[in-house]
């Protein structure tokens, strides 16, 4: 309660007038001004709090963003092999290529059955197959300048010849089916 010191009547705290004399009150004025001091503090406080919440959910993210992507595996060791005893086996990214040895012009398709690789060149070369180790590979080849000279086929996996055939015949053709 706040005395009006002209009239002496007892008004409301919060009163900034007199409410017999209409007087202005300074303890009035005073408690008004102090309310919004302190309402503004509260604001600046809360504001504070925010900040320092949304800070620690930031870098709670990163960290945690750092270190998912270090416990992932790498492409590498992510096709390596289990087999039925239990063994591990561990491959190269693309353990599959084909070696295409002819002397002329010859046609292929190679890789997994459903995306097959075509290529038309002349003379011997190395294909590196994109396919994982548990896939299917097809190889499929053929002469295209009805030549006599031998066209042979290998599938090598990790280096080592899995599969391999010949032909001699003037448009001849192999086909290597490997994994069906």
């Amino acid at each position: 309660m706040v005395k009006c010191p002209r009239c002496g009547y007892e008004n409301s705290s919060s009163a900034i007038y007199c409410d017999n004399c209409a007087y202005l009150l300074s303890k009035g004025e005073i408690n008004n001004t102090q309310n919004t001091k302190k309402e503004g503090r509260s604001y600046l406080s809360i504001a504070k709090k925010i900040i320092i919440v949304i800070g620690i959910i930031i870098i709670m993210f990163l960290l945690f963003s750092f270190i998912y992507d270090n416990s992932q595996p790498t492409q590498q060791e992510s096709l390596n092999i289990v087999g039925d005893d239990g063994s591990h086996h561990q491959t190269s990214s693309y353990p599959y290529t084909a070696v295409i040895k002819y002397e002329g012009s010859w046609y292929a398709e190679m890789g997994d059955p459903n995306y097959l690789v075509k290529e038309a060149n002349y003379g011997s070369k190395y294909y590196v197959l994109d396919c994982a180790g548990w896939e299917r590979i097809c190889v499929d080849v053929q002469k295209q300048d009805y030549g006599d000279g031998e066209l042979k086929v290998q599938l090598l996996r990790n280096g080592e010849v899995v599969a391999e055939n010949t032909t001699t015949e003037p448009l001849g053709k192999i086909v290597i089916h490997y994994n069906y």
